[in-house]
C-alpha cells in the first residue's frame, strides 16, 4: 500500500488525508451520541434512533443536490461548505442543553454533509476508469485507520474527560480538514466543463433516465438493502454493548468498551485494502465481490445476533468491515459504469440518497425492534443481506456483458 501511494497522483492523498482526518472525529464522536442522549437527556432507544435517522434524512435530501452542485461549481468550493458545516454541527452537540438542539445539530450536518459524496467524486474524476476500485479502496483503507483511532480515542476522552469532549475535538478535526482543503486541493473540473454542466440537463439525471436503466437499478436496490443492514448496526451496536454485552460494568467502562470493539471496524478496513481489494479484484473482478461481500455481511451479523460474547461480536465487526471493504467499492465502480462520465457526481449523489433513506428507515425502526429483541436488528440486516445476493449475480452478468462490448468495439471493422 506504501509503494502504491507513493506513485500516487499527490492530489489523491491530500484527499485521503482529509477524509481520514474527518472520519477520525465522526468516529470518536458519533457512536457516544446514543450514549449522551440516553445518560444526559434520557432518552429510551425508541427516541434515540429517530435522533440519528433525522441526519440522514437530511442527507437524503440534500445528497444528490450536494453532488450536483459539486458537478456544476466545482468540488473544492462544495467540500469547504460541507466541512464548514460539520463543524457548527459538532460544536452544536458540545453546547447542547436540549433535545431540539441535538436534532437541529443533526439536521444541519445532514444538510451540509456531502463531504464523501465530493471526495468520491474528486477521486473518480482523477482516476482512471480501470483503477476506480482500487482508489475507492485506498479511500475506505483511509476510512479503516480513522475508525481503528476514532472509536478508541473517543472512548478514552469519554471515559477520563467527559462525554462531550469527543464532540469537540471532533468540531477541530473537522475544522483542520477545512484549512487543508483550502490550502492543499485543487480543483479537479476546468472552468469549461463547470461552464457545459451548468447547461440545463446537460448534467441532470432525469427519473426517467433512472427508471429506464436497468443496471443501474439494480445497484442502487443493492446498496439500499445492504445499507439497512449497516443502518441497523449503527443505530444500536452502543445499546447493544450497554444492554447487553457490558451489563454488568460501569459506563466509562463501556464507553471504553464498546469504542474499542468500534475500532475493529478500521482494522478491517486496512487490512482488507492492504491485503485483499487489490488482488481480489484482479482475481474475480467487482462483480463476484459484491456477491462475496454480501455473503460475509450476513455471517457477521448472524455472529453478532448468535454469540453475544465481546470476543466473538469484536471478531464478527471485523468481518463486516472486511465485507464493507470489498462490497462498496465494487458496487460503487459498477455504478459510475452505469452511465456516462458526465453524471458522476451526480449519481454517487444519488447513490448517496439512497443509502441515507435506507439508513433512515432501519435507524428509525432500528430502536423499537431493539426494545422488542435486542438481537433482532442484526437478524434482519444479516436477512437483507441474504436477499441480495440473487442481484449481485445480475451484476456479475451485466458486468461481463459490457466487457465483451469494450472490447468488441476497440477492433476496426476488417477485424471483426
Amino acid at each position: 500500500m506504501l509503494q502504491r501511494l507513493k506513485q500516487a497522483d499527490p492530489r489523491l492523498i491530500t484527499i485521503l488525508l482529509i477524509v481520514f482526518v474527518q472520519l477520525v472525529g465522526a468516529s470518536m464522536a458519533l457512536p457516544l451520541l446514543p450514549l449522551l442522549a440516553q445518560r444526559e437527556f434520557t432518552l429510551s432507544p425508541e427516541a434515540i434512533t429517530p435522533l440519528l435517522a433525522s441526519f440522514f434524512a437530511a442527507q437524503f435530501v440534500a445528497g444528490p443536490f450536494i453532488g450536483w452542485l459539486s458537478d456544476r461549481y466545482g468540488r473544492v468550493p462544495v467540500l469547504i461548505v460541507s466541512q464548514l458545516g460539520t463543524v457548527v454541527a459538532f460544536l452544536m452537540l458540545v453546547f447542547a442543553q436540549s433535545v431540539p438542539i441535538l436534532y437541529a445539530s443533526r439536521i444541519f450536518d445532514g444538510i451540509t454533509g456531502g463531504n464523501i459524496i465530493v471526495a468520491q467524486a474528486y477521486i473518480t474524476d482523477i482516476s482512471p476508469r480501470e483503477k476506480r476500485t482500487e482508489t475507492l479502496g485506498l479511500l475506505f483503507a483511509s476510512f479503516g485507520v480513522g475508525f481503528i483511532i476514532g472509536p478508541a480515542l473517543g472512548g478514552v476522552l469519554s471515559s477520563f474527560m467527559g462525554p462531550r469532549i469527543p464532540f469537540l475535538v471532533a468540531a477541530i478535526a473537522a475544522a483542520i480538514v477545512v484549512v487543508l482543503t483550502w490550502r492543499n486541493l485543487n480543483e479537479t473540473l476546468t472552468p469549461d466543463q463547470r461552464a457545459a454542466n451548468r447547461l440545463k440537463g446537460s448534467v441532470s439525471l432525469s427519473p426517467m433516465a433512472v427508471l429506464t436503466n436497468t443496471p443501474l437499478l439494480v445497484v442502487l436496490s443493492i446498496a439500499f438493502a445492504t445499507q439497512i443492514g449497516l443502518g441497523m448496526l449503527q443505530a444500536t451496536f452502543a445499546l447493544y454493548g450497554e444492554n447487553v454485552l457490558f451489563v454488568d460494568i460501569n459506563p466509562r467502562s463501556t464507553d471504553l468498551s464498546i469504542g474499542l470493539l468500534l475500532s475493529m471496524v478500521g482494522v478491517g478496513q486496512v487490512f482488507t485494502q492492504l491485503f485483499l481489494l487489490r488482488r481480489m479484484v484482479a482475481r474475480f473482478g467487482e462483480g463476484w465481490l459484491v456477491v462475496i461481500g454480501s455473503v460475509l455481511r450476513v455471517i457477521s451479523l448472524y455472529m453478532i445476533a448468535a454469540i453475544p460474547s465481546a470476543l466473538w461480536v469484536g471478531a464478527a465487526i471485523f468481518l463486516f468491515a472486511l465485507a464493507s471493504g470489498l462490497l462498496v467499492p465494487s458496487l460503487q465502480t459498477v455504478l459510475t459504469n452505469t452511465v456516462d462520465d458526465r453524471f458522476r457526481g451526480g449519481v454517487l449523489g444519488l447513490f448517496q440518497s439512497v443509502a441515507s433513506l435506507a439508513i433512515i428507515l432501519s435507524t428509525f425502526y432500528g430502536g423499537r425492534i431493539f426494545a422488542d429483541n435486542p438481537t433482532l436488528p442484526f437478524l434482519i440486516g444479516a436477512a437483507l443481506n441474504f436477499a441480495v445476493i440473487f442481484p449481485a449475480v445480475v451484476i456479475v452478468i451485466y458486468l461481463r456483458r459490457q466487457n465483451a462490448e469494450m472490447a468488441s468495439a476497440t477492433h476496426s471493422p476488417a477485424e471483426r
